[in-house]
């Protein structure tokens, strides 16, 4: 079981412009990919920033400056090998829409937008499923498929059935809900029965 990486989900070789490109172009650009921001790379392919829509916006009135004076700076970025978890924290913390993807030489390799993470969201629920049962349950846990039920249905995740002991009751529910595309659990287990006394 692993979350998904920032390289699983990038867009590689996205477009680029440099410090100098005119404020036409960029729109040129956005409009022509239908993209809604564009990283700002130096002479070595190296991000330095990010031009987005709302920064042309804001300078609408000088419509004649460059990417350099529009973008926003310095450029945060993303590693290929991270997990979209850790990716979506760094969007957040920084308030950004989308993160430069570069490699270990600082170099340019992809973008990574929210977009794109929203996407693990759209994960089919037979593939959230199989991999509860096949990881979470059998691989991780060790318990006996036969044991629990999952059931999943727009990402949401019924659990029933039994576990061998209460104190995985907790531990199933938080390792389903760290599986990609979960959007919640409803957790019915039970722990083993008394039996007769």
């Amino acid at each position: 079981m692993r979350h998904r990486s920032v390289a699983d989900l990038m867009t590689p070789h996205p477009v680029t412009v440099r410090a100098e490109t005119a404020f036409k172009e960029v729109a040129r650009l956005l409009h022509e990919y239908d993209i809604t921001a564009v990283p700002v790379v130096d002479g070595d392919g190296r991000p330095v920033g990010v031009v987005s829509e709302a920064d042309l916006l804001r300078r609408r009135a000088g419509g004649t400056s460059a990417a350099g004076e529009l973008m926003s700076s310095p450029a945060v970025t993303a590693r290929p090998e991270w997990s979209v978890v850790r990716a979506a924290r760094v969007m957040q913390r920084h308030g950004v829409k989308r993160l430069p993807v570069v490699g270990a030489d600082g170099l340019l390799i992809g973008v990574l937008s929210r977009s794109d993470l929203v996407r693990l969201f759209l994960r089919r629920d037979q593939a959230i499923r199989e991999e509860i049962v096949e990881d979470v349950i059998v691989r991780t846990l060790r318990i006996a498929p036969s044991s629990v039920t999952v059931d999943v249905d727009d990402g949401v995740v019924v659990l029933s059935g039994t576990v061998p002991r209460a104190e995985l009751l907790p531990v199933v529910e938080r390792l389903c809900q760290s599986v990609d595309g979960v959007v919640d659990v409803d957790n019915r287990l039970a722990g083993p029965s008394a039996g007769p006394s």
